[in-house]
């Protein structure tokens, strides 16, 4: 399929896990990437593999939760292609796991959310005017189902979640007359090198939690993701989608 092609992506948290996968499916299916993450060296090495294998794929070295960073970078792209039709957020941390809210410290809780709420809120911000102006675009934020359900001992990570996904709704609203779409897509636990920071109780409890025993990969999320940001999702905004093997309750 060559759904995406001559389409302009922007993936954050593209450096790894269901970034890399995400941005690789749409370079796969022609479109033009860029991978921006924090982590310098490997966005560099990401973007390098994913154009030796004959993608068009720009990797930039950019903090999410820094809005200088956010614009300027938002304003080289549009120099660069004239146009973004689609953004992936997937850039996020997790923060402390296994404590309890008396135990987790302000300075923690406001670093999660800057990257995972407000980051989201710069991201958003910067692309969907130049959307606007072109009448088409396609947004989707990477929540999570511990924002929809509550994990315990993960209170800064489940509260910016949360919040992210009022962010979706709320956009998804404001923008329903512009032919561009806001959406959100909560995954259950996911294999992916972010997961490596969980606490190994955290992440026991989490996939007790689901139906199929099994976590998710890369490869199912990057696929539904590449549906919601495709042209064929165009009767969808403002929703949260699931991909929590059946733990998802609502």
């Amino acid at each position: 399929m060559k759904r995406f092609e001559n389409q302009v992506a922007i993936i954050t948290g593209g450096a790894r896990g269901i970034g890399q996968a995400i941005g690789q499916r749409i370079g796969e299916e022609g479109g033009i990437v860029f991978l921006l993450d924090v982590l310098e060296e490997m966005v560099q090495t990401t973007a390098h593999q994913l154009r030796e294998a004959g993608y068009q794929v720009t990797g930039l070295p950019v903090d999410i939760s820094n809005e200088t960073d956010v614009k300027l970078t938002v304003q080289k792209i549009m120099e660069q292609t004239g146009k973004i039709d689609i953004v992936v957020n997937c850039a996020g941390i997790v923060g402390l796991t296994a404590t309890k809210i008396t135990d987790y410290d302000l300075a923690t809780f406001e670093r999660v959310h800057k990257v995972n709420l407000v980051g989201a809120f710069l991201i958003t911000k910067y692309v969907i005017g130049h959307m606007g102006k072109a009448e088409y675009g396609r947004i989707l934020h990477i929540s999570s189902i511990g924002g929809k359900e509550g994990n315990p001992g993960m209170v800064g990570y489940a509260a910016s979640k949360s919040g992210l996904m009022g962010l979706v709704k709320g956009v998804g609203k404001e923008f329903a007359d512009k032919g561009i779409t806001v959406n959100g897509l909560a995954p259950a636990v996911i294999a992916t090198p972010m997961n490596q920071d969980t606490d190994q109780k955290m992440l026991d409890y989490m996939a007790s939690k689901i139906p199929m025993g099994r976590l998710g990969t890369v490869e199912e999320a990057a696929a539904i993701a590449c549906w919601i940001v495709s042209k064929e999702a165009s009767f969808n905004t403002g929703f949260i989608f699931d991909l929590s093997g059946g733990r998802a309750t609502f």
